[in-house]
């Protein structure tokens, strides 16, 4: 059903406050104030476990494959790889629809509209079910059509469309975890959502050793732990909605009401940020397929040097999200200044955390390396990788917070729009000119670092443009 939208007056207390009255238990009251206060410190608490959960995350993909490589085979391991792109197009397309209700809900408990902010919170349930579900079934129509797209090898085809159809089906979870985590996100709680995680992330590790070696199942086995790992973490998040005493909680007779202008704005917000993602992971494919062609060594070293420059990226987007979260608060309670503070301090905390990271893994990129292969041209090519991947990162940072601070506002559309068009046609555009006519590997890499500064530059432009433009514009507005 649809609720009806009750009239919304910023800047003053919603009639329908007394429903929620400060019943709070002793977690919720310690709870961050985003409107008042210090900001490097709340921002240090709420991004790191973000950090950390995005590691894990990594780690929990990981587990599939290692358990696949240890005790089935190595075709098995390749029919993960095969599906990653897929799997990657759909989360992220799920979690940009995620950082929509990070947004939405952000600005009504900043704007003090504690009964929109209560259906913002079951509209996103109703979201991410709906979607979950349709996807799932999207992708079960079309999964073989998928396997012939992607040219899976016949040795590996069977392991790879038991595994997608097995890990598609726990797809509606995974949208409930992650939209659940963004509401939990737009209070400034990273803690929960971690904590979940990392229950499903032990979950997963003993339900594959159990499939594999207990039931003697395969990739479908190890699918099929994955996605209960995703139910278990998703039920948490339920569960723990469910007992707050505030505006987030979810209420069962409720869960699936809809508020219409929460949608939209949801959707609006949130469908850009996806919309970008996957077309990043398209137009990493073409960088992948240039990889392919300089031979196996470039493949393995890139992989390797891959896996450890994507947990500085966790970094990276959790300090961007974690802007996003107070931008969208006290945009909400119409403090603009506030807003900006946040944008510049989140932008230092993250140049902070950054460098040490990159250069962690500059001083120790060869014992890194060593971790994933003994071979010493890998190793090589992998140094290679680093040098213009890792190293510049510190200009990938700034790229991010820019982007995620207008989100915030609920500005996502024209960077995710500049953003797209400098990444993918700069990277394209590289491949097949400059690539094309000196086919190395440190050619190719440096397209990494040359998109980066581009798209920097030109979303610095439209930040101070759209600053511009908030001077004149109601605070807390979804216009």
């Amino acid at each position: 059903m649809v609720a009806a939208r009750p009239k919304l007056k910023i800047g003053r207390k919603s009639a329908s406050s007394d429903r929620f009255p400060d019943t709070r238990t002793m977690s919720q009251a310690k709870e961050l104030n985003l409107l008042e206060g210090s900001l490097w410190d709340k921002m240090i608490i709420i991004a790191l476990p973000l950090a950390f959960t995005g590691v894990l995350q990594q780690l929990f993909n990981a587990a599939d494959v290692a358990v696949l490589g240890h005790y089935v085979s190595s075709d098995a391991m390749a029919a993960v790889g095969n599906n990653v792109p897929v799997i990657g197009l759909i989360v992220s397309l799920c979690m940009g629809l995620a950082l929509g209700v990070n947004v939405v809900t952000a600005r009504y408990l900043g704007m003090r509209q504690k009964e929109l902010a209560s259906e913002s919170v079951h509209t996103a349930f109703a979201l991410s079910v709906a979607f979950g579900v349709a996807i799932a079934l999207l992708g079960e129509i079309f999964c073989g059509f998928i396997m012939d797209v992607l040219d899976v090898p016949e040795s590996v085809l069977g392991h790879a469309e038991d595994y997608l159809r097995v890990y598609l089906a726990g797809i509606p979870f995974i949208a409930v975890y992650n939209f659940l985590a963004s509401v939990f996100r737009s209070k400034g709680d990273t803690k929960t959502p971690l904590w979940a995680l990392c229950a499903a992330t032990v979950f997963n590790i003993a339900g594959n050793l159990f499939f594999v070696l207990v039931c003697g199942m395969q990739a479908g086995g190890v699918a099929l732990a994955t996605a209960l790992a995703n139910a278990l973490a998703a039920a948490i998040l339920v569960v723990c909605l469910m007992r707050r005493d505030d505006e987030l909680r979810l209420i069962p007779a409720r869960l699936f009401t809809v508020n219409r202008t929460a949608l939209k704005n949801m959707v609006r917000i949130g469908w850009p940020a996806g919309l970008q993602s996957m077309v990043f992971s398209l137009s990493n494919l073409i960088i992948q397929a240039a990889i392919n062609s300089l031979g196996p060594d470039a493949m393995a070293g890139s992989v390797a040097a891959f896996t450890i420059e994507i947990n500085v990226y966790c970094f990276i987007n959790a300090f961007g999200l974690t802007a996003t979260t107070f931008v969208s608060q006290n945009w909400g309670a119409g403090n603009l200044a506030r807003c900006r503070r946040a944008t510049l301090i989140s932008m230092g905390l993250n140049f902070a955390a950054t460098f040490v990271l990159v250069a962690f893994i500059w001083i120790f990129a060869r014992e890194l390396l060593a971790c994933f292969t003994t071979d010493e041209s890998v190793i090589a090519l992998g140094l290679t990788r680093i040098f213009w991947v890792v190293l510049p990162e510190p200009v990938n940072v700034i790229m991010e917070t820019l982007s995620d601070a207008m989100r915030g506002f609920g500005y996502s559309l024209p960077p995710a729009v500049v953003t797209l068009v400098c990444i993918c046609s700069i990277r394209v555009l590289w491949v097949a000119t400059l690539f094309a006519a000196n086919p190395t590997y440190n050619m190719l890499m440096a397209v990494y670092p040359a998109s980066w500064v581009v798209t920097t530059l030109m979303l610095w432009w439209l930040y101070r443009r759209h600053q511009k433009t908030l001077e004149t514009k109601t605070a807390g507005s979804f216009d």
